[in-house]
């Protein structure tokens, strides 16, 4: 037979007087009893606090801070909600209450803020925060100004994603070994745009980088999320492997800060959707089976003309997509010329990080019927980018990222403008 046993370090130490108190609650129901053990041992710590500034009652003890001025009622978070606590005061010898280290720890939990802001983040609508954390036919009711209603946990979320992304945002960069930056954008509603950066270290680890908005892609708005993350600490000077989806604003913005010679990646499953999405459909299956073959290639020389004959195929029967196949040819087998082993080069010839990124926020922000304001936008845009990266995994071929350091050194080395990019790559 087993035999199970708690130790002493499994709970925080509670006064036995508390949980005596406590125990009758049991029969009511677990959650009760949890609640009154709860309150009991916190008012017996607080009794403490005040005993620790007042000395005994009726003590004429020298080393006093304070003397004892009555009782009241005070708020704190439980099951996302408040509950009603009565709890001593302490006035200074100066005039001035003292606070209670064990009712200010409490307080400053902020766990309404936290439960709302978690809750909504798995699409619990703000209607039914109430039901999410107290049981309709509960013990613990959820009286008026318990904190569950509606607005308050729309205002809960607004104070602590609004916290976070400005925590976010301001972040210093420096310290972060990235390697490989995607950049993407998000259309909001007709008139907004979301455009993010998501970083990848020298280990594999994948980070949110940035977040700006604007009305469009424009290069104005590419250049000002650039900006801020080279004022934060991303150094131009390290050599980096860029992924974007196409976007010429992008391109540009990217050679601006960080040179001409920056190497970019087109998505190539992005270029391989638009081609399908102009063709007949009876030359899908040739056309997208000779860009996998182009795509699999080792030699970029070789690749490069398999494209350039199949856009010679189609000219008869669909020269606007002829042309459309040669646009951007020199970026989209920019891993290809970098000489990746192949596992690497699939992991990096995509935007599917930050796409995958891109729909955890759709899915996040569904329970969204109107966007206010861009600030919005914003802030719920940036609490799901931090809710993905909780699911984020070391890139698969992130063992051979040492191959992409070494490329990217080589690269820059063929021009002596980039002798210092090419230093600093072998350095890292």
């Amino acid at each position: 037979m087993k035999r199970f046993s708690t130790t002493g370090t499994a709970l925080p130490p509670t006064p036995l007087r508390a949980v005596g108190k406590a125990w009758d609650e049991v029969s009511v129901s677990f959650d009760r009893f949890c609640l009154a053990a709860g309150m009991e041992a916190l008012g017996t710590m607080m009794e403490q606090d005040a005993e620790e500034a007042c000395g005994p009652r009726h003590g004429r003890g020298d080393g006093r801070r304070g003397h004892r001025w009555g009782r009241t009622q005070g708020k704190i978070g439980f099951h996302g909600g408040k509950v009603e606590l009565e709890r001593p005061r302490v006035r200074g010898l100066a005039g001035k209450e003292l606070a209670l280290p064990s009712w200010e720890g409490a307080v400053e939990e902020d766990w309404l803020g936290q439960w709302a802001m978690n809750l909504m983040l798995i699409n619990v609508s703000t209607r039914k925060i109430r039901r999410a954390v107290r049981l309709p036919e509960g013990d613990v009711p959820a009286a008026a100004g318990a904190g569950v209603s509606k607005s308050a946990a729309s205002r809960h979320f607004v104070a602590l994603s609004a916290a976070r992304m400005k925590e976010w945002m301001g972040a210093d960069l420096s310290a972060l070994d990235i390697m490989v930056v995607q950049i993407d954008g998000i259309h909001i509603t007709e008139h907004l745009v979301l455009v993010a950066a998501i970083g990848i270290d020298g280990e594999g680890v994948k980070h949110p980088l940035g977040l700006i908005e604007g009305a469009t892609e424009h290069g104005a708005v590419v250049q000002a999320l650039i900006d801020d993350l080279v004022e934060r600490g991303l150094d131009p000077a390290i050599p980096r492997l860029f992924i974007i989806d196409g976007s010429k604003a992008l391109a540009r913005a990217i050679r601006r800060s960080f040179g001409r010679r920056a190497p970019i990646q087109r998505c190539q499953i992005h270029k391989a959707r638009n081609i399908m999405e102009r063709l007949p459909k009876p030359l899908h299956a040739s056309v997208r089976r000779t860009l996998r073959q182009a795509w699999e290639l080792n030699d970029a020389g070789k690749a490069e003309n398999l494209i350039r004959n199949l856009a010679q195929r189609l000219e008869r029967d669909a020269p606007g997509v002829s042309r459309s196949i040669l646009e951007g040819l020199d970026e989209i087998l920019t891993v290809t010329r970098l000489d990746l082993p192949s596992e690497l080069r699939r992991s990096l010839a995509c935007t599917n990080i930050i796409e995958n990124v891109m729909g955890t926020v759709r899915r996040v922000s569904r329970n969204v019927k109107r966007w206010q304001s861009a600030s919005m936008a914003l802030r719920w845009t940036a609490a799901a980018m931090h809710e993905a990266k909780k699911g984020f995994r070391r890139l698969k071929a992130y063992k051979q990222l040492p191959a992409l350091r070494a490329a990217l050194a080589a690269h820059y080395a063929k021009e002596p403008n980039n002798y210092a990019l090419a230093q600093n790559a072998e350095a890292a």
